[in-house]
């Protein structure tokens, strides 16, 4: 069994997630008292909260190497970067270190092509909604439409996931809210709807939609099981 290092602590509301999902995992594969190797980085998310919103993505690039680093020398044998937005900086981290990277879109991407889909709606920060560095990732190389919702949406869903749900605030408003956004995006042609955030699945759950949910946390750290079994 590999190692599994987790970059998380963004925020260790959807952290505390992964390595239960991944314990849990292991635990049902293997049987008994069997449970994951792991070493978990975890931030102050107050200060990558800070850096997200000055735009200082160079300081927080530094920050994401120098804890990718730290996990490979402390015996990590595969890495993942427990939250969407800061795959911004994958490309860097993964050129940092000498040990495999998964990416959690690529993840996303496998399950949603599984589920025979081709256009999704994606829900996540206003970093993951806006910007190429995710929405491209699941357009090239896996040929998937990403739908995002229109601005006021947009702004609601980042206001969420960053006034609320990180600071474990869940609230039936705003579950409501952001069903009513994905009703927007069905009803513009996505055939599933992507938890494009970590903390989104700890608001909505595939039982609340009527078309396939592809909650990332989660099928990211099952990603990380199988490599760590294989």
């Amino acid at each position: 069994m590999k190692t599994i290092g987790l970059i998380g602590g963004m925020s260790w509301e959807s952290s505390i997630e992964y390595e239960r999902i991944i314990h849990e995992e292991v635990r049902a594969r293997l049987g008994t008292t069997h449970s994951a190797k792991t070493i978990h980085w975890t931030f102050d998310f107050h200060e990558i909260e800070a850096l997200q919103e000055a735009g200082d993505w160079e300081t927080a690039t530094a920050e994401m190497i120098r804890a990718a680093t730290a996990l490979e020398t402390a015996g990590a044998e595969l890495l993942l970067i427990c939250t969407n937005t800061m795959h911004l900086m994958y490309d860097d981290v993964r050129d940092a270190v000498d040990i495999p990277v998964l990416h959690i879109a690529d993840a996303t991407a496998d399950a949603i092509k599984e589920a025979g889909l081709e256009s999704v709606g994606l829900l996540g920060t206003a970093y993951t909604m806006e910007q190429a560095f995710y929405r491209g990732r699941l357009e090239d190389p896996h040929g998937l439409a990403a739908l995002i919702p229109g601005d006021a949406e947009r702004a609601d869903v980042h206001r969420i996931i960053y006034d609320e749900l990180v600071r474990g605030d869940v609230r039936d408003t705003s579950r409501a809210r952001c069903l009513e956004i994905i009703e927007g995006l069905v009803a513009t042609g996505a055939e599933g709807i992507i938890a494009g955030c970590t903390e989104v699945e700890l608001l909505v759950a595939a039982e609340d939609l009527d078309v396939p949910y592809f909650p990332t946390a989660r099928i990211h750290a099952l990603a990380a099981v199988d490599a760590a079994l294989s």
